[in-house]
This record gives C-alpha cells, structure tokens and sequence, in this order.
C-alpha cells in the first residue's frame, strides 16, 4: 500500500485543522537551574501564572515554569503551577514546556497568520532585540512519512517479481519509490499495441476509456480480437507491468499501481501513416505517457521509420502535449540481435522524442534479442536465456503469465517508473525527464565488453544507454529537479561536394559557431547526423562519430544481413553518448568499410544536427525540493497559496516556473504576496510577462526575434505542401478515378439522350397505314 504522505501524529485533535497554521517560537533560557543573570523569566512573588513581556502582545496560551531558584524537576516540567509575571516581559502566556527537564518553552502568537507565508517580520525583530531572550526559532510544519511495512504487496505472484521485491541486486528499486508514497497517482499512461483486456480483474480498476481507442476498427473499445493462438495478448501484456492493481489478490502488482492506463488498439489491422499519427496524437492534453513496443520489422535489413504524418505527431507531442511540457514517448529498442540488427536503423526509437529503452538479464547479460545501438538511453529487466526468469504480468482471457519477455517487456517497466516520478513532479518536461533518465540509471553490474566514460565521466554503452534504471532515485531527483533552460538546435553543414567513401573515409568539422541568444549550447543533449550515401553492400558499412571531448559514438555497426545496395537516403542517426559534454571544437565521422575490398560507395551529404541547453548541466545543483505541499486551494482545487520561494502551478507549489509560464508576484487573500506561475503568450516557450513581445524563448523550430522579442511560426516542419506531396501519388489515383466516373457519366447521359432522340425521329418516320392502332 501507498505510504500516506504530509502526515504527522499530534497528540491533541484540536490541532489537526490549526496545526500547519500557528506561529511557533522555540525560547530558551540557557542555564536555568543557575539562573544566569539574563533569565527568561522573572522571579516569582506568589507562585501564579503570569504574564509575558508586553513588548510582544497577543500570544496566547499559559505558561509553566519552575519557581524561580528551583532545579527543573519531572514534577515541574510540565504542568508547574509556579507561573509569575512582571509587567516588563512578555505579556503573553509560554504554552508548554518543551523537553522535559530543558528551559525551551513553547509560544503562540495570535497575530500571526494561518499558513503564513513568510515569518513574520515585525515580532522576530522585536524576539531578537529582547535582552531576556537567548535563542528563539519560528516554528515550520515538516513533512513526515509513515514507515510501513505495508509498501510490499500482497499480491499471490507478487514472490515472482525478482525485478521489483530484492530477489536481484540490484533490483530496479522499485520498493524505495513505493516507500516514499509514490505509487503513479494521477497519471494517466496509454499502451499503443494491439489493445488491452480492459475487464481483466487486475486491470480493470485502473482502466482509462479516456485513454482508449480502437483505430483499427474506429470505435472506442480497445478490446483486443481473440483467436485460438492468442496472439494479440502484447498490449494486455505491456499495460499489467505498469498498472496491475496491487493487494487485490490477482497476479502481481503493477509499477505505477495506483495510475490510469488506456490501451490504443492499432497493430490489429492495417498500419498506415495515418493510423500511427492517430495514436501518437489521440488526447495529448489527458494521457501523459504513451508506451510503444513496436516498430519496423528487426530483419537486420530494413531501414525505416515514421511517415509525414507521425512525426507531425511526434513533435505536436512534445511541443503542445501535457499543457506544453510534451508528451512523453517510452519506446522499445527493438529485438533483432539475432540478426545482428542495430535499432539505429529504426527512426522510431532512435527518434529525439521517444526515450528508448534496452533489455537486461536477471544475471546482468546481454540478452540474445537485444540490440545495441548509440540512441538507447537507459534499461531495464527482461528476459534471457530459456533457464533465466521473464516478468510477470497480466494475460488474455484474465489470467496471469510469468513468460512475458524482449525490449517489449522493458519498456513498459521504464514507462511505469516514469509515472512514479511524475507523481513527485508532474511539472517535469520531456526533455527534464530525459536528464532524470540520465542521472538515475547505473551501469551496475551490467556486463558487456563496450563500456566508456564520455567527456563528462559518465559511463555509457551500446548496449543499455546509461545503465539500468533506479525508480528510487528517479522519483528523488524529480523532487529535486527545476526545470532545463529551453532546447538549443545547432544544424552544421559539414560537406558542399560528395567524396568517395573507399575503404575508410573521415570528415572533420569544427565547430565553433554554436553560440549566440538562439543558437548558444553549453551542455549536448541529443546528436543527430544526417547522411545521404551510396553503398554497395550497405550493411558492410560501420559509421562512427568522436565528440570534441573524445567520445566515440558507433552510429550504426556491422549488419551482415543487410545487402542492399540503396545505401542511406537522407537517413538521420542519432547519438546519446554524447550527453551534457561541450559541442564546441572537432567532430570526427568516420565511415569504414568492414566487408569485401570491391566494396564502393559515394557520401553525398553530411549535416551535424547538435541538441541541448546553453546551461552548464555539469555545475548543475539540486534544490532540497522542487515541489512543495500547497496552503490554499480554491474551489476547483487549483492551488492559490504557496510557501516561501515556491509559485502556484496548476494544483501543485514550485519553486520555479515551468515552460509556457512565467513567476508573477501577486496579493493573495490574506494580503500576503503570493508568488504564481502565470501563462505566457501562447506563441511563447518562455517569457517574462504576457503578451507577446516577452519571449524569451520560442518553441522547438520557431524563430526568436531580439527585436521585438517574439518567436514566428514554425519553419521547416512539414508544410501543408508537403503534406499533399507526400500524399500526391493517392491523390492522382483518386483524381484518375473521379474523373474516369464523371467522363462514364457523361458519356452514359448523352447515349441516352441520342438514343431517345433517334427513337422520336424513327416513329415520326412511320408511315400513317403503318402506325399502331
């Protein structure tokens, strides 16, 4: 079960509802048995209770003190009716006394405000001009967590889950995160496959309908089609690793047990262009993660990736989705190791907006199906050899299976504990929750023979990106995480005339114009190169990238199946080795041929794309959180009041603004200054004020004007020419055909016309001895 969280014990129920909003003073007197000359409290004359300094008027509540000269005794210590007053101290009354046996007493102040936001000001100042007082401290409600056992399910198969209960170490410390009160509330994930079995008992409770479409029979019902080979069980598969319910006494539990899960059915059918954009699209505003085990074919031949239309909807995604902090992508990276596959050569995972996600054994192996490539950022568990345990999930006709295996499996473990860490901070971005990835996965003891440290000292791999995720350390540093400064793109021309590849060929490029207001980058996040190249046998052809920092990245390795002779066209290979190192100085792409010497190939065009942020991501520090418990709502729940250094945001309380807002200073209620995130200009990334001459930063693919400070649409993402040049050839087709039906039509019409006509001038012909009748 989820521990509660923002709880404390209080010994009185009449301070539950009061208890965050008193004002609380801490006062000590050092030495009160010797009674130093400078006492907190005045001797006594008749033993009563008194009255504190009138300095500080309307504190309340009485005060128990020892009789003035007396040594502090469990008899006195709490309930002393030796209480004495002078009309030079405090005229207030001290409400207890604290530690028992210690002179720290224990004040409330009446004129302070419930739930103030700051301290207040006035009577800290006159507390630390009074002589009587050596040490005093305003007193702030803490958040404490129950520490309960009850974090371990109960689930009947919960036993199974070697990657979760601390059967492997490491696990994927999904216990840590459970511990801390994060279970996936309020996030809402959406499984694009083959549907899901929404009526499954272990799903059905957290089932979304409004995360839920069947584009491959457009109703709503994502239910998958059954047959007697159950082969549409992957998505019912894929949604209970992230969302089974737990201690409901069916199969295990799910990561993010307590978040929303919807299934997208369009692997059941026919897959076009159009269906896939429609899933990736389908209610950005209301699901937060789409997780997708699929892509093209793992042959170790094809190259392929998203259409016109689906990346439209990749980048619609991060740019407009959750409100503006982008939808979040959790892709496979693919299972053709077998066939020496590399997922480089699949636009989809090696996409900078979908986070892909490698596979690892139960013993820290690199599985048979997985395979490496430079664009996988982190792993998780599955499957390995036929004798090494799979994961555990839900399975077709609401039964539970233990055989659930591949990259398939691992992405949606990634995906659940991304919710976890969403739930600590919903206001993260997708490119925030890519630096968290970054930071929370470990190389462990994951074994492979690849392992480097990039320029920045991070150890990294082909094979699992960064290292196995940690869900424990991921949702910590959610907590801590302020948001990354806006994307930089850097484009680099890096060939004006083709050059014959031959058995080795290396281009250099210095880069040193990557600077400036729009274009600056201190700290890489995603590299991309775009290559258009001819190849004899292209799969004989190894292409690699070196950073200015040393870092050498394999962009695409060996693949001995892949014959084709089409080489790349206009192919984008993307990096992630190459995280939070500096862009600046020689990059290095080498293409060597590593099959027969007749090999021959011409590179027609080399274009360096660099991604990242113009902050020093290495000097980076956390904050002790990011996110705090809201003091006032209004009716809707939307958060009003914040404390200290914290703005309103929606339902949470940040300690910064995120993208689309800006921190704005404005009265509350109570006439204190209440800090909120308020909305930039819909044309702006970031801003300082509303309209839309504040930008500050503009949107992936806008242009930021100094000038006027404002950001102009969009250019180089798909057209709406080029939407319908994409889509020519069926429009032709469609073109053809109406015109032939019109042209039938026409011809139809005007043979009857002409034959009706040649039948009245026939029967006018007829001779009058010849006619009816």
């Amino acid at each position: 079960m989820p521990l509660p969280r923002g709880q404390r014990h209080r010994g009185h129920r009449n301070d539950k509802a009061n208890a965050s909003s008193e004002c609380r003073l801490l006062l000590r007197q050092p030495g009160w048995a010797r009674l130093p000359a400078r006492s907190l409290l005045p001797r006594p004359h008749d033993g009563s209770k008194g009255q504190l300094p009138g300095s500080l008027p309307g504190m309340s509540s009485e005060i128990t003190a020892t009789p003035w000269g007396e040594p502090v005794s469990s008899q006195h210590a709490r309930t002393s009716s030796s209480c004495l007053s002078r009309n030079d101290l405090l005229s207030s009354s001290l409400c207890l006394q604290v530690i028992e046996g210690e002179p720290y007493y224990h004040f409330k102040h009446r004129g302070t405000v419930q739930k103030s936001l700051s301290r207040h000001w006035g009577w800290n100042m006159r507390l630390k001009k009074e002589p009587k007082v050596h040490w005093f401290e305003q007193q702030t409600v803490k958040k404490r967590t129950k520490r309960s056992v009850t974090v371990v399910p109960t689930d009947p198969w919960f036993h199974k889950q070697w990657y979760m209960n601390n059967d492997v170490s490491p696990d994927l410390n999904v216990l840590t995160a459970w511990g801390k009160g994060y279970t996936g509330l309020g996030v809402v994930l959406s499984i694009l496959d083959d549907g899901i079995e929404k009526d499954h008992p272990d799903l059905s409770p957290n089932y979304d309908p409004l995360a839920s479409y069947d584009f491959n029979s457009n109703d709503p019902d994502p239910q998958p089609r059954y047959n007697a080979w159950d082969e549409n069980r992957h998505g019912t598969r894929c949604a209970g690793e992230v969302a089974a319910v737990a201690n409901n006494r069916v199969c295990g539990a799910g990561i993010a047990y307590n978040a929303k899960v919807g299934g997208v059915r369009m692997l059941d059918g026919l897959i076009t262009d159009i269906v896939e954009a429609q899933s990736l699209s389908f209610h950005p505003q209301h699901i937060h993660i789409y997780s997708a085990s699929w892509g093209p074919e793992d042959d170790g031949k094809t190259v392929d990736g998203p259409g016109v239309l689906a990346m439209e909807a990749f980048y619609k995604g991060v740019t407009n989705g959750r409100g503006g902090l982008g939808s979040i992508f959790v892709w496979a990276s693919g299972n053709g190791g077998l066939h020496h596959d590399n997922c480089n050569c699949d636009g989809y995972t090696n996409s900078i907006y979908t986070l892909s996600v490698g596979s690892t054994s139960a013993s820290g192996q690199i599985p048979w199906y997985s395979e490496a490539c430079s664009s996988t950022l982190t792993t998780t568990y599955s499957s390995g050899t036929r004798s090494e345990k799979q994961i555990v999930t839900t399975d077709l006709h609401h039964r539970c299976t233990d055989k659930h295996s591949g990259t398939s499996a691992s992405a949606p473990l990634a995906a659940g504990m991304i919710a976890l860490a969403l739930e600590a901070n919903p206001a993260l971005t997708w490119r925030d929750m890519q630096h968290l990835v970054v930071r929370a996965s470990k190389p462990a003891h994951l074994q492979a023979e690849d392992w480097a440290v990039n320029g920045v000292g991070r150890k990294v791999s082909h094979h699992y990106g960064y290292g196995l995720l940690d869900a424990g350390l991921l949702v910590e540093l959610a907590r801590k995480w302020t948001g990354t400064r806006p994307q930089r793109k850097c484009s680099v021309k890096a060939l004006h005339t083709p050059r014959n590849i031959g058995s080795k060929l290396t281009i250099s490029v210095n880069v040193s114009f990557c600077s400036g207001r729009t274009k600056g980058i201190r700290s890489l996040e995603h590299v991309q190169v775009q290559l258009s190249l001819s190849y004899s046998r292209r799969g004989d052809l190894v292409i690699a990238l070196t950073s200015p920092m040393g870092t050498t990245s394999t962009l695409v390795a060996v693949r001995p199946y892949d014959t084709s002779r089409e080489g790349y066209k206009n192919w984008t290979f993307m990096s992630t080795h190459f995280w939070d190192e500096d862009p600046h100085g020689t990059w290095t792409l080498l293409l060597e041929n590593k099959g027969d010497a007749y090999n021959t190939g011409i590179l027609t065009s080399f274009i360096l794309h660099l991604h990242g942020t113009d902050e020093d991501m290495t000097g980076r520090r956390l904050v002790a959180s990011a996110v705090s418990e809201c003091i006032k709502r209004d009716a809707q729940g939307a958060c009003e009041e914040c404390g200290d250094s914290f703005y309103a945001y929606q339902r949470l309380c940040l300690s910064y603004c995120p993208p689309r807002y800006y921190s704005l200073t404005r009265r509350s209620a109570s006439l204190h200054a209440a800090g909120v995130c308020a909305e930039c200009h819909p044309s702006c990334y970031t801003c300082q004020g509303a309209s839309a001459n504040n930008c500050t930063a503009c949107p992936p693919a806008c242009t930021f004007d100094e000038l006027s400070r404002s950001c102009s649409p969009p250019r180089g993402l798909p057209s709406q020419d080029a939407l319908q040049r994409a889509h020519l050839p069926v429009l032709i087709l469609l073109s053809l055909i109406c015109g032939s039906l019109i042209l039938l039509a026409i011809l139809y019409v005007t043979y009857r016309l002409a034959f009706r006509a040649g039948c009245l001038r026939r029967w006018q012909m007829v001779p009058a001895g010849l006619g009816p009748g």
